[in-house]
């Protein structure tokens, strides 16, 4: 008897022994460390990686060559063997100058911004390398030649594009103005944010007088084009064409309608008064047969309500701008004596005073 005893208690200690094993021994659950490759892109920090319960040796042994991990920045993992895409080195750059300790997608301690975030909302000419990331002064974190780290005090709203913190367009295109030495590039870039409605120009102007840029010559210059309705970089070359002649100010996209409130066309340039417009045709955007059909339809229209046209390529404005203005010299003239006036109505931008 004393020996069943003995046994059934044997048995039981071996089975508590078994369970304590078991319970010691059992995998931890995902924490949100162990989660972040696959919600960032497959991209991971070393204190990520560490939090979730990877040993050092093993992201020393995995990341050297020909190992199945890559280091895309310092501390900062590609957690794959093929070549990361655009949006997983901006996500690198982000996680690379975020607070260690804080989740880097939050947008609280690193936020993308310039032409790194605006080359993420399709406004590829803006895209530049090292990529600008913003961080929290007096916070002061070491420059790579993929990544610089900009401590800023006023911290922007962020929204998250592609998965990726970043500033709102508004701020990239202040941020990418302030870091950028081409005036042609600034014009074109600043242009192009306000054309594809990522900012109004109200909006754009005001943050670059925040940040103190209207002070640069060519930042002024293109915020003020911008207030006046010019919406591309053939248009800022036409407006500084027509700019210091005695010829009319002109309204820039103004939106043109017939008297019973059909829409007719956008001109790049319009005389409301005389009834001429000036377009600027592109080959980037004319050279198909469609798009040739579209241009000359558009012209057609214009010219069926007593609007006169006067086209031109940025080629030709840039290099024989004096056949241009004779051209529009003529046009203005002739159109001051005919008897009979355009029927289109314009709507839209007019000339915008600069507020300083």
């Amino acid at each position: 008897m004393i020996t069943t005893r003995q046994t059934q208690q044997t048995r039981q200690q071996t089975r508590l022994q078994a369970q304590q094993q078991a319970r010691q021994t059992k995998p931890p659950q995902p924490t949100r460390h162990a989660r972040a490759p696959r919600r960032q892109l497959n991209v991971a920090t070393r204190h990520q990686l560490t939090a979730a319960g990877v040993p050092d040796g093993t992201i020393t042994s995995r990341t050297r060559p020909g190992g199945p991990w890559q280091r895309l920045l310092p501390r900062v993992y590609l957690l794959q063997t093929g070549p990361p895409d655009h949006r997983q080195r901006a996500l690198a750059a982000v996680l690379y100058a975020a607070e260690p300790a804080a989740d880097p997608l939050s947008g609280d301690t690193a936020a993308l911004t310039g032409g790194a975030a605006l080359a993420l909302l399709g406004i590829r000419e803006a895209a530049s390398v090292p990529a600008d990331v913003l961080i929290r002064a007096p916070r002061r974190l070491t420059g790579t030649p993929a990544v610089r780290p900009l401590p800023t005090s006023r911290w922007p709203r962020t929204i998250t594009v592609c998965g990726i913190p970043s500033t709102r367009p508004v701020r990239a295109a202040a941020d990418f103005a302030s870091r950028t030495e081409h005036p042609d590039r600034i014009r074109s870039v600043l242009a192009h944010v306000v054309q594809a409605g990522w900012c109004h120009p109200h909006d754009l102007h005001a943050e670059l007088r925040a940040a103190r840029l209207l002070a640069r010559p060519a930042i002024r210059a293109a915020a003020s084009e911008l207030l006046a309705g010019v919406r591309s970089i053939a248009e800022a070359q036409a407006r500084d064409v027509l700019t210091g002649t005695d010829l009319p100010t002109p309204l820039w996209n103004a939106r043109l309608y017939t008297p019973d409130g059909t829409f007719l066309a956008s001109p790049d340039a319009y005389w409301p008064d005389e009834g001429v417009a000036l377009e600027i045709d592109s080959a980037e955007y004319h050279y198909t047969r469609d798009a040739w059909h579209a241009t000359l339809r558009r012209r057609l229209r214009l010219e069926s309500h007593g609007i006169l046209v006067i086209s031109a390529t940025p080629s030709i404005l840039r290099d024989t701008p004096t056949e241009v203005l004779a051209a529009l010299r003529t046009f203005l003239t002739l159109a001051a004596t005919r008897p009979t006036p355009p029927t289109a109505l314009a709507r839209g931008h007019s000339q915008l005073s600069l507020p300083f």
